[in-house]
C-alpha cells in the first residue's frame, strides 16, 4: 500500500485548500509553486533510482494571452517540456494562476513572452525546461490520434479495490519473453492538492516476461481514489512494474486530459523512447 503523504506536500495543499484564490492579471512570477520531486520519490524507497532513467513532463498550455504594445490582446498555444531530472516539479494550479498574470501585461512580442516563461519555469523547477509558444495561424498540423498498443480495457472482470495496491502485480508474469505495448483508457487518480479527478490514457511498453493483462488492469484501476501528482503517478507505475514484473526494458507514458487549460503528459523509461505528441480524443 502507499505510504502516508509527506507533511511537506500537505503543507503545500494548505496554501490552496480552504483559501480564497486571488487572480492576478498583471505579471507575477511569485505565483509559481515548486514541489521537490524528492518528496514523492522518497516514498517509493531507495530502490527507485531516477538518475538511471530518462523522462520528461510534457505540458500543453491552451490559454496563453497578453497585450501587445498597443494594448491589443494576443493569444498563443504553449508547449513546455521539463526534464524529469529538474529538482522540482511545478504545481499545476500555480502555473495556471501564473499564466493568468500575463493577461493584462504588455510585452513587445511573442518571443519576449516565451523567453520570460522559460526563464521563470526554469528558475522554479531548477533545471532544464524548454518553452515554445505558437501563434494559432502557425498551428496547422494538430493530429488527434490514439496511443499505439493493445487495449486491455475490454476484459470481463470484477473489481472491488480502488486504492492503489501494487501487490496486484506480484507473481503475474509468465515465462515467455515478449515485446509488448499495452494501453488503458480507464486510468483515474486525483490531484494531491485539490482532490479534483485526473483522467489519463496509459501506455506501457516493455520487453521481458509476459505480464498478465487482467492483473495489470486491476492494478491500474486501483489508482481510482488515489491522490498524487501526474508526474508522481507515472513514476510509481513505472517503479511498481519494474520491481514486480522485472522487464528488461520498460517505458510508461501517461497522457492526461486537460484541466484549467493545461494538459500534462509525463513519461519515464529505462530505454530509448520517443513519445507521440499527438493529442488524444479526450484532450
Amino acid at each position: 500500500m502507499s505510504k502516508p503523504i509527506n507533511q511537506s506536500i500537505s503543507s503545500i495543499a494548505g496554501k490552496f485548500l480552504g483559501q480564497k484564490t486571488k487572480y492576478y492579471d498583471t505579471y507575477q512570477p511569485s505565483l509559481l509553486h515548486a514541489v521537490p520531486r524528492s518528496l514523492n520519490r522518497e516514498l517509493l524507497g531507495s530502490d527507485f533510482q531516477p538518475t538511471t532513467l530518462m523522462g520528461q513532463d510534457i505540458w500543453t498550455l491552451y490559454e496563453v494571452s497578453w497585450l501587445n504594445q498597443n494594448g491589443l490582446p494576443q493569444v498563443s498555444i504553449g508547449k513546455v517540456v521539463l526534464s524529469m531530472h529538474t529538482i522540482n516539479l511545478i504545481e499545476s494550479k500555480s502555473l495556471k494562476l501564473y499564466l493568468n498574470s500575463f493577461n493584462q501585461t504588455q510585452f513587445t512580442n511573442l518571443a519576449v513572452v516565451q523567453n520570460i516563461i522559460e526563464r521563470d519555469l526554469s528558475d522554479c523547477a531548477i533545471g532544464l525546461v524548454k518553452v515554445t509558444l505558437f501563434r494559432l495561424k502557425d498551428v496547422t498540423d494538430i493530429v488527434i490520434d490514439n496511443l499505439s498498443g493493445f487495449c486491455i480495457d475490454e476484459q470481463n472482470i470484477t473489481i472491488h479495490n480502488y486504492k492503489v495496491y501494487p501487490d496486484f502485480l506480484y507473481n503475474i508474469t509468465h515465462k515467455d519473453l515478449v515485446k509488448e505495448q499495452l494501453i488503458s483508457h480507464l486510468f483515474k487518480s486525483n490531484c494531491l492538492i485539490t482532490k479534483q479527478p485526473d483522467w489519463a490514457t496509459v501506455q506501457i511498453s516493455y520487453y521481458g516476461p509476459r505480464i498478465d493483462h487482467v492483473a495489470l488492469l486491476h492494478y491500474l484501476v486501483s489508482y481510482r481514489q488515489h491522490n498524487e501528482f501526474h508526474e508522481s503517478c507515472t513514476e510509481r507505475i513505472f517503479y511498481d512494474i519494474l520491481r514486480y514484473c522485472k522487464p528488461y526494458q520498460l517505458s510508461v507514458y501517461l497522457r492526461y486530459t486537460r484541466r484549467g487549460g493545461i494538459d500534462i503528459n509525463p513519461w519515464r523509461s529505462n530505454t530509448e523512447f520517443s513519445p507521440t505528441h499527438h493529442r488524444l480524443v479526450r484532450q
